[in-house]
């Protein structure tokens, strides 16, 4: 499918899907190509549900994967073969809901404290402090940081969507710690190259290192300290709008996930075994 490949590549660059997204769409239309050994063009309706109905039950793939697989042959369908895709014979796996897991302060605390590592602890600060997602916080640059303004910018993040998010004063002390040590040049945190940013893989490595020096059982990886600012903010009486606005999230639903795990009023609620007058004795 080499010639339909450079097509569907041209569409998405077109369209303004991230290289990172571009490569998932490919790779998701090459294991279906693949699995039927024929081009995507001999295939239509009958084959997608078939594929799909394969990953669900024979590969077991997760929700948010066949729905990643089901965008990719969407788009291929639709824009680059221009036929028509109808949503109610290929429907869209429901995905299960699941709450984010959260770092209470004083687990972020210790996975701090624990950290020797200027550069790595720097990072994780970053991270947890202003909401990054790992990729966001691997392709910072020494340019987008504002302390004036005592903000952040993120470039070109998820959905290609520039933004601006807070910066702690606790954080921007590290970080010029972290500079006059390191002194980068492009990259705020570059890779065994000068050159090149770190790896997302890599950040990932440091946080779990940390967490398991701390001992946090909970299964938690580094995407876990966003949701730990987002949770703890509106835990401190942050509305969910600024909330949305900082993590750079699309739909405000998205953001209403945090409510679900905020700590914030369920404090006061007092269970029933409570109110049970108990005797002491045993």
């Amino acid at each position: 499918m080499g010639k339909l490949r450079e097509q569907m590549k041209a569409d998405l660059e077109l369209t303004g899907f991230s290289p990172k997204t571009q490569k998932i769409y490919l790779g998701q239309v090459r294991n279906f190509a693949l699995y039927f050994k024929k081009s995507p063009e001999q295939l239509g309706e009958r084959e997608i549900k078939e594929y799909l109905f394969y990953l669900i039950k024979e590969r077991k793939a997760s929700s948010s994967a066949v729905n990643q697989c089901y965008s990719a042959l969407k788009f291929l369908y639709e824009r680059t073969l221009n036929r028509k895709w109808v949503m109610e014979r290929i429907p869209r796996t429901r995905r299960k809901r699941r709450l984010p897991i959260v770092l209470d302060r004083t687990e972020v605390e210790a996975l701090f404290s624990v950290i020797q590592n200027l550069k790595h602890r720097t990072i994780l600060m970053l991270i947890y402090s202003s909401g990054l997602r790992v990729s966001e916080a691997a392709h910072l640059k020494i340019s987008d940081i504002d302390s004036k303004r005592m903000m952040l910018r993120i470039t070109q993040g998820k959905g290609s969507k520039d933004r601006y998010t807070i910066l702690s004063s606790v954080a921007l002390e590290v970080l010029r710690q972290y500079w006059h040590k390191y002194r980068p040049k492009e990259w705020l945190f570059s890779g065994q190259l000068s050159d090149k940013p770190i790896s997302e893989r890599s950040i990932q490595k440091i946080f779990e290192k940390a967490k398991n020096l701390v001992g946090i059982k909970k299964p938690a990886t580094v995407h876990t300290l966003r949701h730990s600012f987002a949770t703890h903010l509106l835990e401190a009486g942050t509305d969910l709008h600024h909330i949305q606005l900082l993590l750079g999230h699309k739909f405000p639903k998205t953001t209403t996930i945090y409510l679900h795990v905020s700590r914030k009023d369920l404090t006061r609620i007092v269970s029933p075994l409570d109110f049970i007058p108990f005797s002491n004795n045993s």
